[in-house]
């Protein structure tokens, strides 16, 4: 017998996509960055630098990337959800506004140019290209699929924003393949990375903006690591302060999201 819930989850348009069967899918994502980037990458094990050339960045993150974007576009394709994936339709109070325009401030800041300016035309076509990337693909999966799927099972918001992000958080354990322990507090860092995505979409109420905020954020941060050698930057100082400023704000502020009107009738 069918609740209400299950009844508002029915008359959604599109196939179903069960939360187990969504991780079967992340993992072939996952499968997909890390095989491709095996299959075909260069070895940089001799470099300090994780893309010291245009040809590792292409070959490493770029190609396999591209390939993440294709698989995930084909998933949301087959499920007919587009118009759910692009369009978020669960307003928030005002004060969420300031984490995608905080985000995207300190990414353009961060931003290490002198550094960049040293390198190649190509190398930094390709590095831009990477952040679209980036964006485009870990937005479309996590806070395009991700969010929908833990939607129609009938979680809460915010238990929505904090599935979405453990998931995404999980899935860059995958690099402990080539740098170990130090993937464990990446994902750590990039699960509350996710839950700041996720109120870019609910500030945004379209998947562009967390592409475009998580674009410029990995762009920032990818700056300081190109060519033969990399090189730290104020930037960086910026980034790391502004992350530990807005898990406090979310810890203080985390249960003034939803309007005050939803807050009543929840």
């Amino acid at each position: 017998m069918h609740n209400e819930t299950d009844a508002i989850r029915d008359e959604r348009p599109g196939r179903r996509l069960s939360w187990p069967w969504f991780l079967v899918v992340v993992v072939v994502y996952a499968g997909i960055i890390q095989g491709l980037g095996r299959l075909i990458g260069v070895d940089t094990a001799g470099s300090e630098s994780q893309f010291p050339t245009t040809e590792a960045l292409v070959r490493n993150a770029l190609i396999p990337i591209g390939a993440s974007i294709v698989f995930g576009a084909a998933v949301v394709t087959w499920l007919g959800w587009w118009g759910e994936v692009l369009r978020s339709r669960a307003p928030v109070r005002r004060w969420v506004r300031w984490v995608p325009i905080s985000m995207l401030a300190v990414a353009l800041f961060g931003l290490n140019y002198g550094h960049l300016a040293d390198q190649s035309v190509s190398l930094v076509a390709s590095l831009l290209l990477l952040g679209l990337f980036v964006g485009v693909g870990e937005e479309l999966m996590f806070r395009g699929i991700g969010v929908q799927v833990f939607r129609r099972a009938g979680f809460t918001e915010g238990k929505v924003a904090l599935c979405s992000s453990v998931v995404f958080g999980l899935v860059h354990l995958s690099n402990a393949l080539g740098s170990g322990v130090q993937a464990v507090y990446q994902a750590l860092v990039v699960s509350t990375s996710g839950y700041f995505f996720y109120l870019c979409l609910r500030a945004g109420a379209t998947l562009l903006l967390p592409m475009l905020v998580h674009g410029l954020w990995d762009t920032s941060l990818f700056s300081n690591l190109v060519g033969d050698e990399p090189q730290g930057s104020v930037g960086m100082v910026l980034i790391v302060l502004l992350q530990a400023v807005l898990i406090v704000v979310l810890l203080v502020k985390r249960r003034t999201v939803e309007p005050a009107a939803a807050a009543v009738t929840a």
